[in-house]
């Protein structure tokens, strides 16, 4: 199960804070058109000058000094309310600086671009304070106002997940990730794990695996995939019969990660009638240690299951041709497939494939789904990526065979090999 969320730390909020507030005193200190009195600018110069020391005790006493002169201006309130800003972040007071910074907002003092500024501080400020829904408000209207920075953007959906609307975070992923799809980017993997947590939270198993799909398309960990393989398998109406085409979606994948999963999808395939295909999963095995080594009992029960099927491959190449006859003499086209399919997995699929358009075009097929399944299965370890992209779009079958085309497809399209299992 996922349960994974993009977050901001506090510090990583609070830097981004302060360096906003920087740019805060270059304000003040170039705004030549209005002034405040003498009585005023005394302590306001001292409070500066300790906040710059990052004194914020003796700044907040300054600011202090400067309200109790007393019948201040418009501007004078405005001036000392901007620095109090500074300073309630500087001393960790991060709800005191929100109070000062919504002030600011509606004091009729910022210019257009300090409006979108400030609504950028108060977004993170929010954020670390955990006010979702003030976070939620405050992204709105930095939008509203002309905000567009992406990270800021981005805190929109972290701030409805950790308050609670799944529902509106998952729309507001899901718009994220089309308009970055639109762009020609990869969205994130943490906003993609950030969308499957918001569909478990609702329990969306359908939004789930969605973000799943998204999951292995950009990010094909074996963890993702595994998962994905199960909650397919697991739908209702899957059909027991496509238990070897799954395994074959687990070699793939990287996902046959025991012994007994090696040696189940051998025999599937041993049983199925493609000993040849059994042999490259022994081998694979072998090849990762999976096999042959541990428990003697158990390499003994492997090294049985290899001699029988390298006796099963010699005893079926030597009927393989005979059974290509046979098999174009019956009325309908599942042998052809069969027997092409067979063909492939020895490597030959210039012959198998062709046997295998015969058998769809016979028709009479037990099951027509399937035997696409397969077929587009057969042109994707041939390496006709193409065209097997458009045989799986052409499976439509309600068993269980069009989910799994559509997961072959995604490895289809996918140039990166299986990647090692996620920590």
């Amino acid at each position: 199960m996922i349960v994974a969320r993009k977050t901001f730390t506090l510090i990583a909020r609070t830097l981004t804070v302060l360096a906003l507030c920087s740019s805060i005193h270059a304000a003040i200190a170039a705004d030549a058109k209005q002034t405040v009195r003498p009585a005023v600018g005394k302590p306001l110069q001292g409070a500066q000058a300790a906040l710059q020391a990052k004194k914020y005790d003796e700044a907040a006493g300054k600011l202090s000094e400067a309200e109790a002169v007393g019948s201040l201006t418009p501007y004078e309130k405005y001036v000392i309310t901007r620095l109090r800003a500074s300073v309630d972040v500087g001393k960790g007071d991060y709800k005191g600086a929100a109070t000062a910074y919504e002030t600011l907002l509606s004091s009729g003092q910022l210019s257009p671009a300090e409006q979108v500024q400030t609504l950028d501080i108060l977004v993170k400020i929010n954020y670390s304070n955990k006010d979702f829904a003030k976070t939620v408000e405050m992204v709105q209207k930095y939008k509203a106002a002309g905000g567009k920075d992406p990270a800021t953007l981005s805190i929109l959906p972290q701030a409805q997940y950790q308050g609670g609307k799944y529902a509106d975070a998952y729309k507001e992923i899901s718009a994220e990730i089309s308009d970055t799809v639109a762009a020609g980017k990869a969205p994130s993997e943490a906003t993609l794990q950030l969308l499957a947590s918001c569909a478990l939270k609702q329990n969306d198993m359908a939004g789930y695996a969605t973000a799943l799909q998204q999951l292995v398309t950009y990010y094909p960990k074996p963890d993702y995939w595994l998962d994905l393989i199960a909650r397919t398998a697991g739908h209702k109406g899957f059909s027991d019969s496509l238990n070897l085409d799954l395994d074959r979606l687990r070699l793939r994948t990287g996902t046959l990660n025991s012994a007994g999963d090696y040696l189940e999808a051998a025999e599937l395939a041993v049983q199925a009638g493609f000993p040849g295909e059994a042999d490259s999963i022994l081998k694979e095995g072998y090849a990762k240690k999976v096999l042959g080594v541990g428990n003697p009992a158990d390499i003994d029960r492997q090294k049985r299951l290899q001699t029988l099927v390298t006796n099963k491959i010699t005893a079926d190449k030597a009927t393989l041709a005979q059974g290509e006859a046979q098999a174009a003499k019956l009325p309908t086209g599942d042998g052809l497939l069969n027997t092409g399919l067979a063909y492939v997995t020895y490597g030959q699929a210039d012959k198998g494939l062709p046997l295998m358009q015969q058998g769809l075009a016979k028709g009479g097929l037990k099951n027509a789904e399937i035997a696409k399944l397969h077929y587009g299965y057969a042109q994707l370890i041939a390496g006709k990526k193409d065209d097997a992209l458009k045989t799986f779009r052409d499976v439509k079958g309600a068993d269980g065979s069009k989910d799994l085309a559509q997961l072959y497809a995604i490895t289809a399209r996918s140039s990166a090999a299986p990647t090692k299992p996620a920590k």
